[in-house]
């Protein structure tokens, strides 16, 4: 396994940012940790990243531990943290020649792994990192995290703050570095990104509610899910969750997803039988997990 996790917890405070996370990522996957914000995704990143100590557990990265091998595990990680974290008062070329300096590389010796990204910026070669917009930022960040040819790559929420476009061009990115046998880990708070990983982890409160592939989350639904589309999604909330008929019911983007304890409730004709997403799934087992 490249990344084994193991009992992590950490804490700040009285605040558990992590509670017993356990998992494992294979060679060349895409594993995806899904959740909102402040679910532990950037304290598990920093954590793997050798930035900072768990209270508990262990970590171990392509057989190096994070506590005891941290030397070696920089030296074979590439990490995009969530924030834009780049010179932003050097050039888009500048960036980039510090960064393989740093690994004792240089952009020739890796020019292939990140010609694909680094040609969209690279006509802004002489422009200063704080200048490009959001998508460009981005380019740059992965290919500053490359360029030294890592074997797991950390992107934590890499695509927060990119317009669409640019977040369906970073995930074509991230399959073609996958089929260079790169592992990656990837942190989202996009539900609909989910999809495009091999394996995901849906994390909220520190806790890790589920991991399997994408497919097999979404077939873990427990129930038939329903929803109400048109003007009859505006109804009152509150009125149709205290209905006697349904289990459960949530806005979900223009209309309401609804179960129900049995069948539907007769007097809801409008209701259409859909197929759940991971948001669905992810939702179903907060409210699980709240019960428990």
């Amino acid at each position: 396994m490249k990344i084994k996790v193991s009992h992590l917890t950490k804490a700040y405070g009285t605040t558990d940012a992590l509670q017993d996370i356990s998992f494992q990522v294979p060679d060349g996957q895409i594993f995806g940790i899904i959740g909102p914000d402040g679910a532990g995704k950037t304290t598990l990143f920093r954590i793997l990243a050798t930035l900072l100590l768990p209270n508990s557990g262990t970590a171990t990265i392509a057989g190096f531990d994070t506590i005891k091998d941290y030397k070696k595990i920089r030296n074979i990680i590439g990490y995009m943290p969530g924030r834009f974290s780049l010179y932003q008062d050097l050039s888009v070329i500048e960036n980039l020649e510090l960064f393989a300096t740093a690994y004792h590389s240089n952009i020739r010796e890796n020019y292939h792994l990140i010609k694909d990204i680094y040609q969209q910026i690279e006509p802004f070669n002489d422009r200063m990192a704080g200048k490009l917009s959001g998508g460009m930022k981005q380019k740059l960040a992965l290919c500053c995290a490359l360029i030294h040819k890592p074997e797991v790559l950390f992107l934590d929420e890499p695509t927060t703050g990119v317009d669409a476009v640019s977040r369906k061009e970073f995930w074509e990115m991230l399959r073609k570095l996958k089929d260079q046998g790169i592992t990656i880990l990837v942190s989202t708070p996009y539900m609909d990104e989910a999809s495009l990983c091999d394996c995901i982890a849906l994390i909220q409160n520190g806790t890790f509610l589920h991991i399997d592939t994408p497919g097999k989350i979404i077939d873990s639904f427990p129930k038939r899910l329903y929803a109400i589309e048109g003007d009859q999604r505006t109804q009152n909330l509150q009125q149709l969750r205290n209905n006697p008929y349904i289990d459960s019911v949530y806005l979900y983007g223009d209309r309401m997803h609804l179960t129900f304890k049995e069948d539907p409730d007769p007097h809801l004709p409008e209701v259409v039988l859909v197929t759940p997403s991971v948001e669905d799934c992810f939702i179903w087992l907060m409210k699980k997990d709240s019960y428990e």
